[in-house]
């Protein structure tokens, strides 16, 4: 299971990023998009060294190198820039994963992405009038790219994540039912235990 950190400063951010990971958060994509490199760095630091392999850039990629970090995540307009730093990262040894939001743009990726969001699944918790435009359940019957796993993003909570992983998704994917709830920690450990409870 995957939380992506809300794209705001949360209060005691960082003190709940601790306690995700002490609670078994495999990963934790770091999405700050309007954070400075230096402001990125800063947000680093104040991670413990040990939780650093569990960490995923989406913004000032080349910080992941000064960090030890070796995850890194492309969204569509950086892949769509084709910029000679993401060519370089993208062929590098690092862990890629990719945000989508059709079954086309999935099936197109490359190979050497790990993992790739396919969103939004159900309506966004996060963002405000943000709905799918197909039934992404649907979409999947005509998956064709069997090397990069999908992951469920947008809307998903612990009342839709056994349905979500029946009907064809690899993993999930939270990020406004973590940031959004009064007890992120309670919250995360509610949805983990029904992922881990599908996984029997």
């Amino acid at each position: 299971m995957i939380v992506i950190t809300n794209p705001s400063v949360i209060a005691n951010e960082i003190d709940i990023i601790h306690g995700l990971f002490d609670e078994g958060l495999s990963l934790l994509h770091i999405r700050k998009p309007d954070f400075s490199e230096l402001e990125m760095a800063h947000f680093i630091h104040q991670i413990k060294f040990g939780y650093r392999s569990n960490l995923v850039l989406h913004h000032h990629h080349k910080l992941a190198e000064d960090f030890g970090i070796k995850r890194i995540h492309f969204s569509e307009k950086v892949r769509a820039r084709n910029s000679d730093f993401a060519i370089r990262f993208s062929k590098s040894s690092m862990h890629k994963s990719a945000s989508t939001h059709s079954i086309e743009d999935f099936n197109a990726l490359e190979n050497d992405f790990n993992y790739a969001f396919l969103s939004p699944v159900f309506t966004s918790i996060s963002k405000e009038n943000y709905r799918p435009k197909e039934n992404l359940f649907e979409a999947l019957k005509l998956k064709t790219n069997n090397k990069t796993k999908v992951i469920a993003l947008g809307g998903i909570d612990a009342e839709n994540i056994q349905k979500t992983l029946e009907n064809g998704f690899d993993d999930v994917a939270l990020l406004g039912s973590i940031w959004n709830n009064e007890n992120p920690i309670k919250q995360f450990k509610l949805c983990q235990k029904i992922v881990q409870l599908h996984s029997l």
